[in-house]
C-alpha cells in the first residue's frame, strides 16, 4: 500500500474526531510488511486529558499490540504535523518513518517551529515525508475551526 492509502485511513480517523467535537487529527501505524497495526484520533475532550493526542494514543496501543516499546520498523501517518510532545514520543519509540499531511505553523515540531524528529542532538532521527494529501488534511482542520469561531 502506498502513502496516500494510509493517509486516507488517517483522514478517516480525523473525521471521527471531528464528529466527536475533537480537533480533527487522525493517525495510523503500519508495520514493515505494510500491514495496518492500529488507528487512532484525538480524544482530548472525551478523556479530559491534554495528552490524548492521536499520536500518543496510537503509540500506546501499538506498543501493546506489538509487545515492544521500540517501533523501529514502523511508519506512522498523521493528518497534521506532530506537536513537540508527539514528535518527542515518536523519537522515543524509535519509529522508522513519519508521514504527515498538513503543516502546523502554530505547534508543529517536525519542521514548522522545531525539528524534533531530525535534531542532531538526539540519538534517533526519523525519515519524514510531509505534504501527503495536504489539502484534504488542511481543509478538514480549517472547516473545524471555522465552525468553532461562528
Amino acid at each position: 500500500m502506498n502513502d496516500e492509502i494510509f493517509m486516507q485511513l488517517a483522514i478517516s480517523e480525523a473525521k471521527k474526531a471531528y464528529a466527536e467535537g475533537e480537533v480533527p487529527i487522525g493517525a495510523v501505524l503500519k508495520d514493515e510488511s505494510g500491514v495496518l497495526v492500529c488507528a487512532e484520533h484525538n480524544r482530548i475532550e472525551q478523556l479530559d486529558d491534554a495528552t490524548a493526542h492521536a499520536e500518543i494514543l496510537l503509540l500506546r496501543t501499538a506498543t501493546k499490540i506489538l509487545g515492544r516499546r521500540k517501533l523501529s520498523t514502523c511508519t506512522i501517518y498523521v493528518t497534521v504535523e506532530p506537536c513537540a510532545m508527539c514528535a518527542g514520543a515518536l523519537v522515543l519509540c524509535r519509529l522508522k518513518r513519519l508521514v504527515y499531511g498538513a503543516v502546523d505553523s502554530k505547534f508543529g515540531a517536525c519542521e514548522s517551529i522545531f525539528n524534533v524528529t531530525n535534531n542532531s542532538a538526539l540519538n534517533h532521527r526519523l525519515l519524514v515525508t510531509a505534504g501527503v494529501l495536504e489539502n484534504n488534511c488542511r481543509e478538514l482542520m480549517q472547516k473545524f475551526f471555522a465552525e468553532r469561531r461562528r
